[in-house]
């Protein structure tokens, strides 16, 4: 009994061996900038320390809202954190569908291609992106100098200056990017449906959309709903590279979301005091976010993610 409760103990202790630099990790790169938030309770001003700065309390929280200018221009920015947000979670089924119609072609090699192909973006940093996008779609690039040819046009569209449809063309930019990426967990779920489910619709006759339909949507779902909830829980949570490399003068107003509004302000403006107020009430409302989504999927689902 004694060794079996030594051996129990050796597992445990050599289990939180093998987690503890993960944990290291997560502390110093998700738990210590915390510290960080202290700058929105002071006026700092660099280089001047932050222990010999004048402690403000709430005065950059209320700044935020102090005039009708900053608010438009908040409002503004929420607007399009909002938007691109909310396109990404109309369309968060798509890297679902796009994982069982890769998992249906029967041609092995042609399937790794299409796979590798569109996982390899994900790789490719936002600048590399933003290289590809210019080379193709400014004044000067190759679409509109293949209209040109055409004679369609007389002049360049101005693709990327457009603030038009900057929601629709980041969004469309961000799933060419993340899409096979994202269909991995998808494809993961399929590999491991009982093969006997398949035997089963099969003996019956079942056609292969009926397949999709009856067996293998049904087993994908828990997985959907789990990265949706993720999802809603990091709305407010859109990043920074993309949207930094594509802002310009003239879509600056629609493109620019709460990261990179946060970076403008502590960058351009020099207001690093806001942008942490700012940062700080954005993850507050996520974690908010998230402790509400995991108490409507305890309600809903009978399951929670946290």
């Amino acid at each position: 009994m004694r060794a079996q409760a030594y051996s129990t103990r050796s597992t445990s202790i050599r289990k939180f061996i093998y987690i503890l630099p993960f944990m290291i990790l997560l502390g110093v790169f998700s738990y210590y900038p915390l510290y960080g938030w202290a700058y929105a309770f002071f006026d700092y001003m660099p280089p001047i320390p932050l222990s010999k700065s004048p402690f403000v309390g709430l005065q950059w929280f209320h700044s935020l809202v102090e005039n009708d200018v900053k608010i438009e221009q908040l409002l503004q920015v929420i607007k399009n954190t909002l938007g691109i947000s909310g396109l990404a979670l109309l369309f968060s089924w798509l890297p679902m569908i796009f994982a069982i119609f890769l998992t249906e072609i029967k041609a092995v090699r042609f399937r790794k291609f299409i796979q590798t192909v569109t996982t390899l973006p994900n790789f490719i940093s936002w600048v590399l992106v933003y290289s590809l996008a210019f080379s193709m779609f400014s004044s000067e690039g190759i679409i509109n100098g293949l209209l040109s040819q055409l004679g369609l046009i007389d002049s360049p569209i101005l693709f990327l200056q457009k603030s038009d449809h900057v929601w629709l063309t980041m969004w469309m930019w961000m799933t060419w990017k993340t899409l096979g990426w994202s269909a991995i967990l998808y494809i993961a779920a399929i590999m491991g449906i009982d093969d006997s489910l398949h035997e089963a619709a099969h003996v019956d006759g079942a056609t292969r959309m009926q397949v999709i339909r009856h067996v293998v949507l049904p087993s994908m779902l828990p997985t959907y709903f789990v990265l949706l909830m993720l999802q809603i829980a990091s709305f407010l949570n859109n990043g920074l590279e993309q949207y930094f490399v594509f802002q310009n003068a003239f879509n600056k107003e629609h493109i620019q979301v709460l990261d990179l509004y946060v970076y403008n302000l502590a960058m351009g403006g020099g207001s690093y005091s806001v942008s942490v107020a700012i940062s700080m009430l954005k993850s507050l409302i996520s974690v908010v976010l998230l402790f509400t989504v995991n108490g409507l999927s305890k309600l809903l689902r009978g399951e929670s993610i946290v």
